[in-house]
């Protein structure tokens, strides 16, 4: 008797919506960064497009309009490139931004069918260069990590002139970063092939680190179910593995996902 339950959606497939439904004529180009290149809340979504240098955003609503389509406006936001970006799971319209230009904003964001505001709510300026990583914390309103170069940073908005915290710099190049789902702690990972795990509350140093990947190339963390952590990176196809982040002397488990590009 297999011990193992068969899994539900070994067989299923996907679901490609009619034409009709799809959002056509995008620009998107070819952006090259670490972050996020779409992001939705539960009734705005917003995506890199190919104008500006890339330091324009496109804006659209999750669901179409009476006729059927839906309206895309622009939002010029950025004097570079816009690397990463991510709405506040305790405002739909209220959406982080970060960039080549070394800043952060924050965007009160309206419906597609009304010009976008023509200046952020608040911006933010650390100093470090490229910024790559921006990322809400999902229990605390107001509250940022934010990823430069080695460094990430925590910002507390209501508060702008300074970060709140600045945590042990990593030692080369970070790659991702993810805030466990109680907000409690946050994971990263890094071209140095480590993944860290933070308590910011406790200390700015890892309460765990350990080696993870063969490759650092294309490297990502992301936490899953309760105290889980994914991860990804490209050694002789992508490899996903779990993690329990109490103790990560060892993955749970990988698998192999593709050996194609793209």
């Amino acid at each position: 008797m297999n011990r193992f339950k068969t899994s539900k959606f070994k067989n299923t497939t996907p679901k490609i919506a009619k034409k009709d439904g799809w959002i056509c004529n995008i620009r998107a180009g070819n952006i090259q960064s670490l972050g996020n290149h779409i992001k939705a809340s539960s009734e705005l979504v917003a995506f890199n497009i190919d104008q500006a240098g890339g330091g324009m955003l496109g804006v659209t609503s999750v669901s179409p309009a009476a006729d059927g389509k839906w309206t895309i406006s622009q939002l010029p936001c950025h004097g570079d490139l816009v690397t990463d970006l991510d709405f506040s799971p305790f405002d739909d319209a209220l959406l982080a931004t970060c960039s080549a230009d070394d800043t952060v904003k924050l965007w009160r964001l309206c419906s597609p069918e009304k010009d976008q505001p023509g200046g952020p709510e608040l911006t933010l300026s650390p100093g470090l260069g490229r910024l790559e990583l921006v990322l809400f914390h999902p229990t605390s309103s107001g509250l940022l990590a934010v990823g430069a170069a080695q460094t990430a940073l925590l910002w507390d908005t209501s508060r702008p002139d300074a970060p709140l915290a600045v945590l042990e710099q990593h030692d080369d190049k970070l790659q991702s970063l993810s805030w466990k789902q109680d907000g409690s702690l946050l994971a990263s990972s890094c071209l140095d092939k480590m993944l860290r795990v933070f308590d910011p509350r406790a200390q700015l140093t890892p309460v765990q680190s350990v080696k993870n990947m063969h490759s650092s190339k294309g490297s990502r963390a992301l936490w899953a179910r309760d105290d889980y952590l994914l991860t990804t990176d490209t050694h002789r196809g992508r490899e996903v593995r779990l993690w329990d982040s109490r103790k990560l002397g060892s993955a749970l488990g990988s698998v192999s996902v593709s050996d194609s590009s793209g």
